[in-house]
């Protein structure tokens, strides 16, 4: 394992009808439960939709990984949950494209009826569009950088992107990326009704240099391999391979980009998940790399996740290639 290496030690999702990351490739079972409602506790009243499904897939990703729920003691020292790394050197980084739309709205709608002295003082912080990852590094004890992505479709890979550049550079040595969008009236609205359903949930991964997931004793599920944006497919494999010349395995097809059938480029096995969850947006390539990393560890093969894969050579379960199209968020 490489100093600069990061894996993926952790996954969690908060979406009606899927029972954990293990069965996103599977689709939706009819008649799952609500995820916000396994949140207890003060607090929950002024958090929009999306803060509550972060909060779930983020607490699940933790768990996953090994961590105890607040970090924010040095690391060596013990807490209520356990040994805890360092607060300082944790970050979170969330895509969301839709988040707080909902909020957003409302405040204007009161604005423009009541004026500006009729808003809630409660709920007018809730505008800003980083609430979500916020609100997650408070709950959670998470100190280093804070970053929200919310630019379109490739919206999802870019925050694995930046999550690992952000390892890799130094700045911190754990990350927590969540990729959320919820459903709600004003989306709806925004988003229109043609086409398949809107996809209503979260889904989060935990990332980490490799010397601090085994300092740990963490098992790795994945290391992150190079990222590519090119204008199409076929362009942005071949750029990721570039520097991992991995054999590619399966293939995560863009929003919107039929694959043209069961195979993606260079024949690749194509998995359209908007067809199983509903259009994604932001949360698409999170939901990719959990769907595929999930799918690795259960399987024990060495496949590809985001576009290529192969066997790591320090023991970790598979390479992810991360390659955004213009068009959307493939993997």
């Amino acid at each position: 394992m490489r100093a600069r290496d990061v894996v993926i030690t952790g996954l969690g999702t908060a979406v009606a009808g899927a029972g954990g990351p293990e069965t996103l490739l599977r689709g939706p079972v009819a008649g799952g439960d609500d995820p916000v409602t396994r949140l207890r506790g003060p607090g929950l009243r002024y958090k929009d939709r999306a803060t509550r499904l972060a909060l779930c897939a983020a607490r699940d990703a933790l768990a996953d990984a090994g961590l105890p729920e607040a970090l924010d003691a040095p690391e060596g020292t013990e807490g209520g949950g356990g040994p805890l790394v360092d607060g300082l050197r944790f970050g979170v980084v969330v895509s969301t494209n839709w988040g707080n739309v909902d909020t957003v709205c409302e405040t204007s709608a009161t604005i423009h009826r009541a004026g500006y002295t009729a808003t809630s003082p409660m709920l007018l912080p809730n505008t800003a569009s980083n609430v979500t990852a916020s609100w997650v590094a408070i709950t959670h004890g998470l100190r280093g950088a804070n970053v929200t992505l919310c630019n379109g479709p490739t919206s999802g890979l870019d925050a694995v992107h930046w999550a690992r550049t952000l390892i890799a550079a130094g700045r911190l040595d754990h990350a927590l990326v969540i990729g959320v969008e919820p459903v709600n009236e004003p989306v709806r609205r925004l988003v229109g009704s043609g086409g398949p359903g809107l996809f209503d949930g979260a889904v989060a991964l935990v990332a980490e240099a490799a010397p601090a997931a085994a300092a740990r004793g963490a098992r790795p599920l994945a290391r992150v391999g190079p990222y590519a944006r090119r204008a199409d497919p076929d362009a942005a494999v071949a750029a990721v391979r570039a520097d991992e010349p991995a054999a590619p395995a399966r293939w995560y097809v863009p929003e919107g980009r039929p694959a043209g059938g069961d195979t993606g480029p260079a024949g690749l096995p194509a998995h359209d998940l908007s067809l199983r969850w509903g259009r994604s947006s932001g949360a698409l390539g999170v939901l990719q790399c959990v769907a595929g990393t999930a799918e690795l560890a259960r399987t024990g093969q060495a496949a590809a996740l985001a576009s290529a894969g192969g066997e790591g050579d320090d023991g970790a379960a598979a390479l992810l290639l991360l390659a955004a199209t213009a068009a959307g968020a493939g993997a």
